[in-house]
């Protein structure tokens, strides 16, 4: 987990009013605009705010300050915490919001149409739901099962577009390859080959009897010629 400073406005009014650090260097560590730093050295802005000192809360070493104040272009840099504390995994399903919650049917509708590839733990995970819920909208015996419209989740903001994608990722590594009958691509059987060898073969038959054909039309024709030359005579 990336380190992050506490409370930045807060620091950055105990920085304003403790050190010597410029406005440029004050609003890069606290993540602030220079001139809302400026404003908070006028007294324009924060004035609620009490300060909160970097030091103490142990972001910040005096010797990180003073080494910055000596240096216009050097940027301070967080201390490295003394304690570590793992990241939280959520474990179950995704939380939703009590206004988004009345969604999830539509969404579940639209995941199982689109994406059959889905597992009903995939769903879960994406949309907050149960499996029960889920085995009752594929099965259409969900109570409001004739009023719902398949709708995407992202859209209604019940998961991010990156959550989608990567479910659906994992969901393809896992699937069986297409055979060849689901892709359409089937051998030929033995007779259909047999049937295009012998309508080949006729192809030629035909090309033999043509030339036959205009063998006979060439003799006819020079008969007839002879003929025509007896009768002159």
């Amino acid at each position: 987990m990336a380190q992050q400073l506490l409370m930045p406005k807060a620091t950055a009014v105990w920085l304003v009013d403790n050190t010597a650090l410029s406005f440029e260097q004050i609003a890069t560590f606290c993540k602030l605009h220079p001139l809302e730093v400026k404003a908070i050295a006028d007294g324009e802005s924060a004035q609620g705010i009490k300060g909160l000192d970097p030091i103490a809360t142990g972001q910040l070493s005096r010797d990180e300050i003073a080494r910055a104040e000596g240096n216009p272009n050097h940027k301070l840099k967080l201390s490295e915490p003394k304690v570590r504390v793992p990241d939280s995994k959520r474990k179950g399903p995704r939380y939703t919001p009590v206004s988004k919650r009345q969604d999830r049917p539509n969404a579940i509708l639209w995941l199982v149409r689109n994406h059959p590839e889905l597992k009903d733990a995939q769903i879960s995970r994406l949309v907050g739901t149960t499996k029960s819920t889920i085995e009752q909208i594929r099965e259409r015996t969900h109570w409001n099962s004739t009023n719902l419209t398949p709708m995407d989740p992202v859209t209604l903001g019940l998961c991010s577009q990156i959550d989608l994608d990567l479910e659906v990722e994992r969901a393809a590594k896992g699937r069986p390859l297409p055979t060849a009958a689901e892709l359409g691509a089937t051998l030929e059987a033995a007779q259909e080959t047999e049937k295009l060898n012998f309508s080949y073969e006729r192809e030629e038959e035909k090309e033999i009897d043509a030339d036959a054909v205009f063998a006979k039309l060439k003799s006819l024709k020079s008969d007839r010629k002879d003929e025509d030359e007896d009768d002159q005579y």
